[in-house]
Formats: structure tokens, C-alpha cells, sequence
């Protein structure tokens, strides 16, 4: 069978997180909004109205060309890109052309095998968005609410070869795009969209194919099967011996179905021309400089640096870095108190991480606080309070917002390290399961852990572990066999 290989290029839409509209002094973030309720004359494309470009949206277009190593531009203008959708109020969309804010650069994407790629990006322009158009009851419903909300679109070189690829610079172009604050980056909500343009040829073709564009993409899952879907077409058009057409599909993310729209348009299709209501945006150097001076360390900089500095595992890196304010309260934890990296950073992982997968809080909003990890993380090691009654810590100081010392304090939670005491419990555990006694005197030495369990459970988690095992051993030891465990 002849041997194919697909080439893809996305074109990502990111919504900013701008206070106001691109154009207009309309807020920006009206999803949960009453249907065109946030909109005035600029948006809704009103004869005589006058846009005015939106500061913040060139500063975080800045920030993010530069995020990906991109030549900013510093003069950049604004066209009509001019075609006749429902949800477009103007008959033309507000965006660059042949001048953007930003071209070339690239982004390096890890693979979860290890490997990296290089993809490089064709250009990065701003935009306005268009409005929402769903159907309901036969009747077709227009919400211009979002119509003017800041956009960037990045658009990749083809360098991608694979559903599995295009994913994995989805998922890094979010982490990238919150991490720098220029976005939700929410899919579920429209704040980042992908187009696929895709295209199938033999290996070792001389041109790419006829590459069909993908539209109406909203998820990265649904982006893996929307391209995997249109690979796996075009290979059956071509082993069928049909030429491939261009088209424009859109994905159905509820039927899981790829569905022809149009014929692919073309740049000559859209008569751009400079808008002629916008002066053009002119960017100095300083300004640059000063943007470049405020951009925060690079997840991928930051995961390097804490191998490095910190000595940690690759994967403890990743996890830590997965977002800003994570890696920051990892830091931050560290400065608060002097515990081992490695042990901060295993705090971290099984202990912060569930607590904010389970409270759907991120770090930076976490009632416990740094200083109180570092805190119980300190409890812990001068065995003021035991390993169990640690972690029960965390999730005490989350759910009230106390301190731990006030905790262990109030709840008794010091740990018990008096041999006597630890004795005591030990006989009543021993006393009362003869089977399992019996079974550990046979040679079930691995029973000794569960006696231990049973007396940190009694205890409630204050008994000194390594004591009670010692003193479990030394029992267990001189018991006789008993005939009633039989």
C-alpha cells in the first residue's frame, strides 16, 4: 500500500482578556450575558460610528509575539476583510493583513515521548471577532455580544504531521497563552479556536496536496479527531483515485462527523483594503523593551531552571509547571520555610494538587496559604504532629482558613511518641485479632504493616509510626500461637 503523509497548519483564534472590546468601550467578557445586551453603535456596525483601537489589546498582542519569538512589527495597520456572515454587523471584519502585529518566530512542542518539534509560526494578526449565530425552533438567532472582542490570530507554517502533534501544540499554546496573561485560553467558552488546514500526499511527493480547512473546532480532543477524521478522508479519496477538492468542513462536535460548508475561499475572495477609520499602530522601542521587561519566566524556562536549581525529577518539573501560579506557590513555599526541594515539591504533588483538583481552586486562590505548607511541612519533620495527621492538616487549614499551630493546638493533634502510651494500643489491636496474630507468627511478615495501620487508626493518626512498629515487632515477637485464632 502507498505510504502517506499529512501536513497541517492551525490557525488559532485567542480571545484576549481585555477589560473592553477591541474598537469599542464595550465589556469584553459578556458570555454569561443577556443576548445583545453589551453592545453599542461601534459593534453593531452602526452608521457614523467611529472605532477606536483598544491599548491593552496591542500591549498583550505584544506580549504574546514576543512569548513565541516573533518579530514585532513596528508599524502594523488595520483592513476590511470583507464577506457577508449574519453575525458580522459591518458586511466586514476588522483585522490585518499584509502588515500584522508580529511574524515568523516558533514554538518548541514536547511530545509525550520525550521527542520535541519545532513549529514556526507564519504570522500573528489582530482582530475583531464576529457575533454568535445559533438556530432555534426554525428560527435563526443572532447575539452580537461578542461582536468586537479582541482576538489574535496565529497562524502556523505547516509543520505539523499528525492529529497527535496538532494536539500537543494546542495544549502548549494554552499553558503558554494563561501563563502570560494574555488569555483564558477556555475552549468551552470560544477563548481559544483552531482551524485546521490539512492536506494528504504520498511520501515523498513533491507538493503537499490540496489541503482542506477544518472550522468549528472547540476542544483540543475534538481537534484530534477532527483531523485523524479528515486524514483518514483524503487517504480514501486518493486510494480511490480522486483528486482531493478544497473545501471548507465544519467538525460536529455532537455528531463526531465531518460536514462539507463551501468551496475553499481564497485571499483574493475577501477584497482586504486598509480600513480606512483606524490610524496605523506604531509601536517604539521602548515600549517593546518595557513589554519584554514585564514577561514573566517561560513555563518551559521555569521546568528547566527547577531541574537544574532544584534538582528535581523531570516529571516532579512538569507537574510544577503546569501553571504559573502553581509554580509559584512551590516557590514561594520553599522561601517560607527550609525544607528539601524534593520534599516541598512531594507536599506539592499529593497533597496541594488534590486539593485544588478537588476545590476547582487554582493555587493562587487556595486558602492555604505557602507559609502554611512550609508550616506543616515543619510539623512534620520535628514529629510534632505525625505524617497523617500532616496531610489531615492540609485539608484542615483549606476548609477553615486557620493556621495549623492554632489547629493542633485546638484538636489535640500533637503526636503521641510516648512509648507507654503507644504500648497500650498496641495489646487491645493485638488482643483482639488472634486470625491475623496467627497468620504473622506463620510468616505473613507483611501483616505487620496492617497492625500498624490499626494503631495509627486508633490513635487517630497521632501515634509515631516508626515507634509503633518497633514496639508492634517486639510484641508480636514473644506472642504464643492462640488456638482461638485458629
Amino acid at each position: 500500500m502507498t505510504e502517506y503523509l499529512a501536513t497541517i497548519g492551525l490557525e488559532t483564534h485567542i480571545q484576549l482578556n481585555t477589560k473592553t472590546k477591541a474598537f469599542c468601550s464595550c465589556r469584553a467578557d459578556s458570555w454569561n450575558d443577556t443576548p445583545n445586551s453589551n453592545i453599542c453603535p461601534i459593534c453593531t456596525g452602526q452608521p457614523g460610528a467611529l472605532p477606536s483601537p483598544n491599548a491593552e489589546m496591542v500591549r498583550k498582542a505584544v506580549r504574546l509575539c514576543l512569548s513565541v519569538n516573533a518579530n514585532v512589527n513596528k508599524v502594523s495597520y488595520f483592513d476590511r476583510k470583507n464577506y457577508l456572515y449574519a453575525d458580522m454587523p459591518n458586511g466586514y471584519q476588522v483585522t490585518q493583513n499584509d502588515q500584522p502585529i508580529g511574524t515568523g518566530g516558533f514554538l518548541d512542542v514536547e511530545m509525550e515521548d520525550g521527542n520535541r518539534i519545532r513549529v514556526h509560526i507564519d504570522n500573528l494578526h489582530m482582530e475583531e471577532d464576529a457575533g454568535k449565530t445559533r438556530n432555534e425552533g426554525g428560527v435563526r438567532l443572532i447575539d452580537l455580544n461578542r461582536s468586537g472582542v479582541p482576538l489574535v490570530e496565529m497562524v502556523t507554517k505547516p509543520d505539523l504531521h499528525s492529529a497527535d502533534e496538532a494536539a500537543a501544540y494546542l495544549m502548549q499554546l494554552r499553558q503558554l497563552i494563561r501563563w502570560i496573561d494574555v488569555s483564558e485560553g477556555n475552549m468551552e467558552k470560544a477563548q481559544l479556536r483552531c482551524d485546521a488546514n490539512v492536506s494528504v500526499a504520498p511520501k515523498g511527493a513533491d507538493h503537499p496536496g490540496r489541503k482542506c480547512e477544518i472550522k468549528n473546532i472547540n476542544s483540543i480532543e475534538a481537534v484530534r479527531k477532527a483531523i485523524s477524521f479528515e486524514i483518514e478522508r483524503q487517504i480514501r479519496e486518493l486510494e480511490a483515485g480522486h483528486s482531493v477538492e478544497q473545501w471548507t468542513i465544519e467538525w460536529d462536535n455532537d455528531a463526531k462527523e465531518l460536514r462539507k460548508m463551501r468551496s475553499k475561499e481564497d485571499n483574493v475572495d475577501y477584497r482586504f483594503f486598509r480600513e480606512p477609520n483606524l490610524m496605523p499602530v506604531v509601536i517604539s522601542d521602548a515600549r517593546i523593551e518595557a513589554i519584554r521587561k514585564d514577561m514573566p519566566e517561560l513555563p518551559w524556562e521555569r521546568r528547566k531552571r527547577f531541574m537544574s536549581e532544584y534538582d528535581l525529577p523531570s516529571y516532579d518539573a512538569k507537574l510544577l509547571t503546569a501553571d504559573r501560579e502553581t509554580s509559584e506557590y512551590f516557590e514561594d513555599t520553599l522561601k517560607a520555610g527550609s525544607a528539601d526541594p524534593k520534599k516541598v515539591s512531594n507536599w506539592m504533588m499529593n497533597e496541594i494538587l488534590r486539593i485544588i483538583h478537588g476545590s476547582g481552586c487554582s493555587a493562587g486562590k487556595l486558602k492555604i496559604q505557602p507559609k502554611d505548607l512550609a508550616d506543616i511541612i515543619s510539623l512534620v519533620e520535628n514529629k510534632t504532629v505525625s505524617p497523617a495527621v500532616g496531610k489531615q492538616l492540609a485539608d484542615m487549614v483549606q476548609d477553615s482558613g486557620k493556621r495549623p499551630a492554632e489547629i493542633v493546638q485546638e484538636q489535640n493533634l500533637a503526636m503521641v511518641n510516648d512509648s507507654e502510651a503507644i504500648r497500650s494500643i498496641c495489646r487491645n489491636i493485638i488482643d483482639g485479632h488472634p486470625k491475623e496474630v496467627n497468620s504473622y507468627l506463620a510468616g505473613k511478615e507483611t501483616l505487620l504493616a496492617w497492625f500498624t495501620g490499626q494503631v495509627m487508626r486508633e490513635s487517630k493518626g497521632k501515634a509515631d509510626a516508626k515507634l509503633t512498629g518497633q514496639i508492634l515487632k517486639e510484641m508480636l515477637s514473644i506472642c504464643p500461637v492462640n488456638s482461638e485464632g485458629e
